[in-house]
């Protein structure tokens, strides 16, 4: 019975760590259609604004939900101003400008930090569960991915702003006829993405540490998650990252956490190839 309830809380921290680190990037690419290659350096510059905040005394917790999302929605801001604004409706061009951003950034922190793990302990210890332990802090990655996707949920469809949103991502020309500014929907919306990918970077910080590069380990995964999901920002992202989860984790359990990101590579190979479009391309198509 421990066992079972070991696997079940792994497979929900799994789950909830895919959700974070995928967020920011369904908001961009599921409204925007920007590729965003930066979408890893958001997550590391994240994850050293936590740190680096704690180090000089600031409250970890308000490290990771203020500073974290506050500093990276700034960055976002500026990428998009200077970048991203000009490249709209261009793929191609906004996959190699983001690239070259990604470089920038890791370039430039790798100057100033240097290329060594920078990292704060995990807090708020372990729960011990009969022979098993699990981590609190593991608990509330689980529970902020559950408030996250609720309040994306109900901004968009409670929200004149989610409603806004919703009508510029399905008809942008309708919604421009009606008088909707598509630059500053266009822009809040990255700052949006980029703010809640800080805020998943501030959230894996004292689990993994950060170093400049720590973008490309996360990068794949979350367009993996993203892609699979298919259109619908939150049941796609919330139903892939379900998917994708539970073969990591069963895989891990039945082998090495090395074989199960294997696994999951190759579950979303074969998922892309039976839906193409991904999994609300064929199901839950009226879902947000």
């Amino acid at each position: 019975m421990d066992y079972l309830v070991i696997i079940l809380l792994q497979l929900a921290i799994t789950v909830a760590n895919l959700l974070l680190i995928s967020a920011g990037l369904a908001v961009i690419f599921g409204m925007m259609r920007v590729i965003n290659f930066a979408h890893g350096e958001f997550l590391m510059l994240g994850g050293y604004a936590t740190i680096i905040s704690h180090h000089h005394g600031l409250n970890l917790w308000l490290a990771i939900f203020l500073v974290a999302p506050l500093v990276v929605g700034v960055v976002g801001a500026i990428v998009e101003y200077l970048v991203i604004r000009h490249l709209y409706g261009r793929m191609i061009d906004t996959m190699l400008a983001t690239w070259g951003i990604s470089l920038v950034l890791i370039g430039l922190v790798t100057v100033i930090y240097g290329n060594s793990v920078s990292g704060i302990s995990t807090p708020l210890g372990s729960v011990s569960i009969g022979r098993f332990s699990v981590g609190l802090y593991d608990l509330v990655l689980v529970a902020v991915a559950v408030i996250m996707t609720v309040a994306g949920w109900l901004v968009l469809t409670r929200t004149s702003i989610g409603l806004i949103a919703r009508a510029t991502m399905q008809n942008r020309e309708m919604a421009s006829a009606l008088g909707v500014d598509q630059g500053l929907v266009y822009r809040f919306t990255f700052i949006v993405g980029a703010a809640l990918t800080g805020l998943a970077g501030g959230l894996i910080a004292p689990i993994t540490g950060v170093v400049p590069t720590i973008g490309a380990t996360y990068l794949a995964k979350a367009f993996i998650t993203v892609i699979s999901g298919g259109a619908a920002i939150i049941a796609g992202t919330v139903s892939a990252s379900v998917l994708l989860g539970s073969i990591n984790t069963i895989m891990s359990f039945l082998t090495t956490p090395v074989l199960a990101e294997v696994a999951l590579l190759f579950a979303a190979v074969i998922l892309l190839r039976l839906l193409p479009q991904g999994i609300t391309g064929r199901f839950f198509r009226r879902s947000l």
